[in-house]
């Protein structure tokens, strides 16, 4: 197995998909929905990084090197569209005993977007959406107390600190609450059932 050029080509999927972000964000194009170029792009990149893991199994750092493992997981988080493809790749993920402290925060990332986009409470707050104040908050959390222990064992920040974090990247950027808060939630809620996240 030429796991060399596999880890080629997962970190080509990865720069793909930063590069259209810079771009989109460079034209004021990012944070008004689900843009449409870069649903095809995450479609794709899932499409093709399915495939790989169909061959090798999950793409870890043991298998494809450290930077394609975190690529293979920036994929996979990036891959709304495919709720199957997530939750099979979560499932993959936890069951390769993960060790190191990077695969232990790639899963509380991925196991806490999976919750959102099912409607259930996160476990790690790593989840931000726009708040009803104009303000990037937490999603939907279990106990800000719990939250917080499980963020320590992992080496993260709090909660509070996290918040102010994500914040401030979102004033660096310039990126704007939806105009419309109420129905941007009810085309989000519409989106989350057409592609079968919810029912």
């Amino acid at each position: 197995m030429d796991f060399k050029n596999i880890a080629e080509n997962i970190i080509r999927l990865k720069n793909a998909d930063l590069e259209l972000r810079d771009r989109l964000l460079r034209n004021g194009e990012l944070g008004h929905g689900y843009h449409e170029e870069m649903q095809a792009l995450h479609h794709e990149n899932a499409e093709i990084l399915d495939k790989i893991i169909d061959r090798i199994g999950y793409p870890t750092a043991e298998k494809v090197g450290g930077e394609a493992a975190d690529a293979s997981w920036m994929v996979i988080q990036h891959a709304i569209g495919q709720p199957d493809f997530m939750r099979k790749c979560l499932k993959l993920l936890e069951d390769s005993t993960p060790e190191s402290l990077a695969e232990k925060i790639n899963i509380a990332y991925l196991s806490d977007r999976i919750s959102v986009f099912e409607g259930r409470p996160q476990l790690y707050g790593t989840q931000f959406d726009w708040d009803e104040n104009g303000q990037l908050s937490p999603n939907v959390y279990d106990d800000l107390n719990q939250v917080n222990q499980r963020r320590k064992s992992l080496g993260l920040n709090s909660l509070e600190d996290q918040t102010a974090l994500i914040r401030s990247l979102a004033i660096k950027e310039n990126r704007h609450p939806p105009a419309d808060l109420t129905q941007r939630n009810k085309e989000m809620e519409a989106w989350k059932k057409s592609v079968g996240w919810i029912t």
